[in-house]
């Protein structure tokens, strides 16, 4: 019982010393979630704790992720007058992004003439990682990198498309909510949510459409190419 309460506290205290570090310093490499995940990386090495204890430990947080998620909707029923102007655009601009997404890593990939397996884990990248790993599983991909590529290329994602948007000119609302859901899903999301309303109902249902378009097209693009 002592284990479970201590591996949950230190999580929590983990990451709100990490996000008070990153609001602190605005260093990019200095992200909540890539330094809390390496502290409790090493916590659990130091004090001989197994993954499986974690995750029972953690399984209240991981609980309320669902909650999270579904609250996003109230984020889109407030801008439905803008969803419903904006609908075909909308629904364009995911489906092109996701299709572009997975044809340039699959391009890269084979460039280089990475193995088969490796392409399926890495596909589905920029997608939630519950669908990213049901999509990887399903193509002979492996799941735990998998995991670990999406969670990076949130991160990335949250990090630098800020920078992107000044230096290219990107000031729609719309577009940097769409561009933050479909290319970084949740962690973009987040990032979007601090930058406005707008932005982060579009980046929420963003992240929906390009969980489905994703699904449909990897095994399409794979049986093409």
């Amino acid at each position: 019982m002592f284990h479970t309460i201590f591996i949950f506290i230190f999580t929590l205290l983990a990451y709100l010393g990490s996000l008070w570090l990153f609001r602190k310093s605005s260093f990019p490499l200095l992200h909540p979630l890539i330094t809390s995940s390496a502290l409790i990386i090493v916590m659990l090495n130091v004090m001989g704790y197994s993954y499986e204890e974690f995750k029972k430990a953690t399984q209240v947080i991981n609980f309320l992720l669902g909650p999270s998620v579904v609250a996003l909707g109230w984020a889109l029923y407030k801008q439905i007058e803008t969803l419903k102007a904006n609908l075909a655009s909308i629904l364009a601009s995911i489906t092109v992004g996701s299709l572009v997404g997975i044809v340039s890593v699959m391009g890269v990939l084979r460039l280089f003439g990475v193995p088969l397996s490796i392409e399926a884990s890495l596909l589905p990248k920029s997608v939630t990682t519950p669908i990213a790993i049901q999509i990887a599983e399903r193509s002979g991909g492996i799941v735990s990198l998998t995991a670990v590529i999406v969670i990076l290329t949130g991160i990335f994602g949250g990090i630098v498309a800020p920078f992107v948007f000044r230096k290219i000119g990107i000031t729609d609302s719309i577009a940097k909510g769409l561009a933050l859901g479909t290319a970084a899903h949740g962690v973009g999301t987040a990032r979007a949510m601090e930058m406005g309303a707008v932005e982060g109902a579009l980046s929420g249902l963003a992240i929906g459409v390009a969980g489905l378009v994703t699904t449909l097209l990897v095994p399409l693009v794979e049986l093409i190419f």
